[in-house]
């Protein structure tokens, strides 16, 4: 059995991990754990999304909280290498660039274990940006690269990486929307606020 720990750490990860989450727990060959390293910790911020996106209870939480880009980092890389001593997990699977993401993978890699990113490859070119750092982190570490698009593809091979470990997968966020829909027609809200359906929801 293979043993996979997903991360989840702020809004965007939430609504990209729900759908992977949800499939990969179907499969019995896969133990799966999701851990919640807390980067957004207060219940609009997170519990709600959990509830309506019917993402499973995380399996552990890390309770970071906030804090500067270095305490953050540092903070979840600490937890995080707890985490994989004591479970030992096959592959560490990381979304998106925020901080968590790259911490996570580091703290993976450190540990010996497999990194998976998805949302490889996105690239602002823009160092100033904390989000850009994280990426050109995670990715230079990832052992396999899941990818929204042909053009974050094609930004991996430029950069180096081997094309039979970049895998275009599309964006996750549309899996979401579409597993939402039904419950998204049911709402109410378009007719309280005089809204028109067809623009609001599809």
């Amino acid at each position: 059995m293979t043993k996979i720990i997903f991360i989840a750490a702020a809004r965007p990860n939430f609504i990209k991990i729900a759908p992977i989450v949800n499939e990969a727990k179907k499969h019995e060959e896969f133990e799966c754990l999701l851990v919640h390293t807390g980067q957004h910790y207060d219940k609009n911020m997170s519990d709600t999304f959990f509830e309506q996106l019917d993402i499973p209870k995380p399996d552990i939480h890390l309770n970071i909280g906030g804090g500067s880009h270095a305490e953050q980092t540092g903070n979840t890389m600490i937890a995080f290498e707890k985490v994989c001593l004591e479970e030992k997990p096959d592959l560490v699977v990381v979304v998106g660039d925020v901080n968590a993401t790259a911490a996570c993978a580091m703290a993976a890699k450190k540990c010996h274990v497999q990194v998976a990113h998805i949302e490889a490859g996105l690239r602002s070119f823009d160092r100033n940006m904390p989000e850009e750092i994280n990426r050109l982190v995670t990715d230079s570490i990832s052992d396999t690269f899941y990818t929204t698009c042909q053009e974050a593809n094609d930004q991996l091979s430029k950069e180096g990486y081997p094309d039979d470990k970049i895998v275009l997968a599309g964006n996750l966020m549309i899996d979401t929307l579409f597993n939402q829909k039904e419950k998204a027609d049911k709402l109410s809200y378009y007719h309280e606020f005089n809204l028109n359906k067809k623009v609001y929801l599809f």
